[in-house]
Formats: C-alpha cells, structure tokens, sequence
C-alpha cells in the first residue's frame, strides 16, 4: 500500500527555503543468551510463544531480576559513543496499553540513563565528517511481536484479526538518541544514513548485538522537522517508525523534507506523529498522534534495585573498546597497500574481518586474503550462503595456510583440507594425520616414481635431455598423479631434470 498521491516540494526548494533538523532513535536488540529481567531465552525464530515466563508475560506476584550482561553491554556501547556512564540510575516503568505489551507498562529508563553526553564522528560520502551529537543511551525491554492477518499491507488497518507472538518481550534493548542534528542542510539524509551506518558498524564490533536490520535487531526512528531559514525555534517533527534498513533511512528523511516542505509551503502545519515508510515507493504515510513523555507516565520501576556501576569495573570495561572500524579498516588499507578499489571489494564481499582475524591467528596478511576471496567465497556460493556462515574459522584457515608454509601439505592438497573442515571432519593437522594426506617428501620415493614416469615416457625423456626442458611439465603431472598429489612439485621437477641431465 501505498500513500495517497502528494505534491511533493522539489528537494533544492527545500534546501533553498528550510533548515532539517533531524533526530535519531535506533534501538538495539543486544545479543545476550536471556532476556533482561528473566531467564527466557532470547533465541530468534523459535515457535510463538515458547520463550516465555511469569515474568516476560507480567503474571501477578512475578518479580523482574537485571540482567547483569545487558548492562554491560549497555555501558561499553555507552564508552564507545564516548558518553559519560551514570553512576547511579534507575529503571522506571513507562506505561502504554498495546496487545504486543503483556504487562502494560514497559521497563525502561527515563530521566536516569545508563550514559549521557557522547558524540559519534561519522564519514561521509567524500571523506569529510561530521559529529553526531548523541544525548543519552538507556536501558530497556523489547515488546512482542504483532502480525496482523487478512489485509494487503500487513499492518492494522483492512486486517482481519492479529496474532500476538511474546517471544520477543523482554528481549534486551538499548534505546540510543541523538541530540537535534542541525547543519547538515542538503546532506541531511545522507547524514542520517552514515550515522546509522557507522553505528551499526560499532555495534558490530562490541559484539554486543547481530545488529540485523531485516530481523529487527536494530531499528531506526527518524524525526524530521524543517524551520525556515533563519528561524529560531525548531519546526514540529514527525517521527517515522522502524525503518529497518540503512538505504531506506535516507530515502525517508528526504520524503519526508520534501512532504512537509509542500505542506508548508502551502500554507498548512505539520502535525506531530508516527509515520510509516512504506519500501514500494520509499513514501511514509500517517500513524498516530505522537505521545509526550507525560503521556506515558513514567515513575520509577518498585522491583528493581538502582543500577550503580562500579568505577573500577566501568574502566575495566572502557579497556575493552576496540579501535572504531572505519579508523581500523584505514590503518589496514595502508598496512597491506591496498589500492581503494581493492579494499571496497573485501568489505563488499564481507571478507575484511575474517581476513583480519586469519592474520592476528598467524597467517600471512597475502595468503589469508587470496584464500578468502579466492577458494572460500567460491565455496560459499556454492552452498549459496554468505562468507562468514561458512563452517570454518579464521583460526582454522590459518591453519591451512601455515601446513602449506610448513611443506606438511601442498595447495592442492590444503584445497582438500579445507573441504574436509567445511564437512565437519575435524582440524586441519588431525584430518592431514587421519587421512594421510601428509606431502611426500622423501627423496627416494620420488625418485622411483620419476624414473616409472620417464620409463613410461621414452619419448618425453629424449626431448627434456636434448633441452626442451618444457617438456618435463608432463613427467611432473604423472608423478603427482602418482602420489594423489602430495609431493612437492618444485622438487620433483628438479629430480626430473637432474635424471635426464
């Protein structure tokens, strides 16, 4: 479904004429094993309504415990966006009455936050930055999940009845919001896309979530409002809801200044609500009025203890924040002397960290990165899965390469090795021992298998001792085929050509 035909205002009017103000909410579902006031699992995918409790499902006399890794999370994503970590906060409820709620009120933070006051420099297009103002990130509980039936869009209207899969209440979040984003004038959307971009990156990078857009795992609420230039005060914002994916928050920023550019432009307001993007035509139509806070009538959750991190242990956890990826990815870029072009293909192709982390298990930086856009990503089309769901590790592909470096087994025979890791058989020594797969390397061996080849092929022999030392190509194939392909061609080419010397 789309929205009803509108007039949209051309973008450079819109610059021309208003200053974006933007605003960004992205909610980020952490990866922890349970939820974040009970013991339910946090699982994605599994049957409705299986990985729930009293407590997830707000039963009388049930009582809420935090989930310490979650606030561990919470507080490392709060270092890493540079914010200051709140000595001491509280939870609050914050109430709302919606199916996909059991409890009717929801566990959050409110005028506590677990970090406030951070920043986040992002990179945009031509290189430049430009600092994201971050004003807090806090702590709450996900809601369940509502599909609504019957109807052509998938949403409320023109269903015929809902289901409610809890599965996913209780589920922990992390609530990051900026402060208002003025300045970027026509760059405002890709601004809001970098943002997301780069945050989703650090994210990444925490290990703190899968951050998996198309499964909700991190969603995007993106506030737009325009003032005219020069203007004092901020325009009314509206806030489109759950944009879910990196491309699509700046296709709906830009609608957005273009709508209500028009309906300024025309004379009209701009009310203050919900709006939903719709993917077809990157549009956003109307949701609801949106509440203020006093709507929700927050007041300090009663069964939940204060969060008070130690000092001691949120400094053990700053040491713990790695190098911002982009900042790593050029340090690298420079390291390995890496052409732009090349460097955009290994992030493109999602091999950067696994080439990364092959190299810190002890594989050469050259060797790592031609096994990984080479033999690996061919092995991953095949199974038409992405580089990083193949069944190998970094640590076992260093394995590989350092039995080629060590002569144990040639590259034919590691090609082999590796399939043997992808079926589940085991690491890559053990399967060269079980296998026998170890090169021949014994001088003797080889020479008996060089002279049957040249006894085979008379012919050959004459034509490599009257110097046509080319020829001995054909003699080396028939010793590897003879030894399955563990020995060392280089070395049975010398003996091939020091027989017929």
């Amino acid at each position: 479904m789309s929205t009803p035909t509108l007039d949209l205002m051309d973008y450079s009017d819109v610059i021309a004429r208003f200053e974006p103000v933007l605003g960004l909410e992205v909610h980020v579902e952490l990866n922890t094993a349970t939820k974040m006031f009970c013991g339910c699992p946090t699982e994605f995918g599994a049957e409705p309504n299986t990985q729930v409790c009293p407590v997830c499902l707000g039963l009388p006399g049930a009582l809420p415990v935090v989930n310490e890794k979650g606030v561990e999370s919470a507080i490392r994503i709060g270092l890493a966006l540079n914010c200051s970590i709140t000595p001491w906060g509280r939870f609050a409820r914050k109430n709302y009455f919606y199916p996909d709620q059991p409890k009717n009120y929801q566990i959050s933070q409110y005028d506590e936050p677990i970090a406030t006051e951070g920043h986040l420099d992002v990179l945009l297009d031509d290189g430049s930055t430009f600092r994201v103002e971050i004003e807090r990130a806090h702590m709450e509980e996900d809601t369940g999940k509502s599909t609504h039936v019957g109807g052509a869009t998938g949403r409320i209207h023109g269903a015929s009845h809902s289901l409610l899969d809890y599965n996913r209440a209780g589920v922990p979040l992390v609530e990051i919001v900026t402060k208002p984003i003025t300045g970027a004038g026509d760059r405002a959307p890709e601004v809001a896309r970098a943002y997301v971009t780069a945050l989703r990156e650090v994210l990444e990078s925490l290990n703190v979530s899968d951050v998996k857009m198309e499964q909700g795992s991190l969603r995007c609420d993106a506030n737009v409002s325009l003032m005219e230039i020069g203007a004092k005060e901020f325009g009314t914002r509206t806030e489109t809801k759950n944009v879910n994916s990196l491309k699509s928050i700046e296709i709906a920023v830009r609608y957005e200044m273009r709508r209500q550019g028009a309906v300024l432009a025309d004379g009209g307001t701009i009310v203050q609500e919900t709006r939903h993007f719709h993917e077809t035509d990157g549009s956003t139509s109307s949701g609801r009025i949106k509440e203020t806070s006093e709507d929700y009538r927050y007041f300090p959750e009663p069964d939940l203890e204060p969060v008070a991190p130690d000092a001691d242990w949120v400094e053990q956890l700053r040491g713990t924040i790695p190098e911002y990826p982009w900042l790593r990815r050029a340090r690298i870029q420079t390291d390995w002397d890496l052409s732009d072009e090349v460097m955009r293909d290994l992030v493109n192709a999602g091999a950067l960290d696994l080439i990364i982390a092959t190299v810190d298990a002890g594989a050469p930086a050259n060797e790592a990165r031609s096994w990984w856009v080479a033999y690996l990503t061919e092995k991953a089309k095949e199974r038409e899965v992405a580089l990083e769901d193949l069944p190998i590790t970094p640590a076992q592909v260093a394995a590989v390469i350092n039995l080629v470096e060590a002569k144990t087994v040639n590259n034919k025979v590691a090609k082999q090795v590796v399939d043997f890791v992808l079926a589940g058989e085991g690491e890559p020594a053990q399967i060269v021992e079980s296998k026998g797969l170890g090169m021949v390397s014994d001088d003797s061996a080889l020479q008996s298998e060089v002279e049957k080849a040249l006894a085979a092929n008379p012919d050959i022999a004459e034509k490599i001792r009257s110097g046509k030392v080319q020829a001995a190509g054909k003699i080396v194939g028939d010793v590897m085929k003879a030894t399955r392909g563990q020995a060392d061609a280089a070395r049975v080419r010398e003996l091939v050509l020091a027989a017929c010397s």
